[in-house]
């Protein structure tokens, strides 16, 4: 059984990363857990032991908290509960502290929500963002305004230079949720239809598993978000998540938030983007 790790914060917002995992394990066999890192303050003159006493009534304390608050959540859904666990964790680095948990526990994926519209640190908060580029474990990040949903259709947005080994994981989690898959790739040439049999070709040598692909002619002068969003409108899709690919040289994630013009862009999340961390 898939696990994935669900973080919260308690905030309403936090709720979008709730339902989407909570989706997801109704679509297929995940095991959920829920997990909040808390940071309680102490008098610096305390010794070990009280300090460790009175953390472990903060966790006590916390662990109700959270099982009511997935509970609720539960409930405003309307979503059948799955096998779920519910974990606090005390520590000062929250983004450190997911990262260590979910790599100890051998954990699929990690679900966070946004923070809503804004730069990078607003959009997708600054724990999430950390998750995205040093967590092993693939981060999927949900818009906080996320309505429930299944999940029909996966678009993989893809440089094309690993493709044979991203495609299989990209199969994998659609494969699970029965849920189509459309791979989008920009190219500066004119040869559309020939790239586009070429990787067919290759990708069918690879799976089975339908894939439909879209190689585009893209002005180079179109920032790269705007041309994945009118690309969408164009193939009048609906992705239920984005899939891409970090962590290898200068790529496509890196270029969308980080390049030099990035900074002053305000890049509305609309769908759950799934980042799996490849260096």
């Amino acid at each position: 059984m898939k696990k994935i790790l669900v973080t919260t914060d308690f905030s309403e917002h936090s709720k979008a990363g709730l339902i989407f995992a909570m989706q997801l394990a109704n679509q297929n066999n995940y095991h959920l857990t829920f997990l909040n890192v808390h940071h309680p303050l102490t008098p610096s003159a305390w010794d070990a032991v009280r300090m460790d006493d009175y953390e472990d009534e903060q966790k006590d304390m916390i662990r109700t908290k959270l099982l009511h608050f997935v509970e609720d959540v539960y409930k405003s859904s309307k979503i059948q509960t799955v096998p779920i666990e519910y974990v606090v964790e005390i520590s000062v680095l929250p983004n450190a502290c997911i990262i260590e948990y979910a790599k100890e526990h051998s954990f699929d994926y990690i679900c966070i929500s946004t923070r809503g519209a804004g730069k990078l640190e607003k959009i997708i908060g600054t724990i999430a963002a950390n998750l995205i580029n040093h967590s092993a474990t693939p981060v999927i990040v949900v818009p906080y305004d996320y309505k429930i949903s299944d999940i029909k259709s996966i678009l993989y947005a893809s440089d094309l230079d690993d493709y044979t080994n991203e495609i299989l994981e990209v199969v994998v989690f659609a494969k699970a949720l029965n849920a189509s898959i459309e791979l989008l790739h920009f190219t500066s040439k004119s040869e559309e239809n020939k790239h586009r049999e070429e990787i067919e070709v290759k990708i069918e040598k690879l799976t089975d598993y339908p894939i439909h692909i879209h190689i585009i002619n893209k002005d180079p002068g179109v920032h790269l978000v705007d041309a994945i969003e009118l690309a969408v409108e164009n193939m009048q899709f609906s992705p239920s998540v984005l899939i891409m690919f970090t962590g290898r040289t200068k790529n496509w994630f890196e270029r969308i938030f980080y390049s030099s013009n990035s900074a002053q862009y305000a890049f509305q999340t609309k769908v759950p983007l799934l980042v799996f961390n490849k260096s």
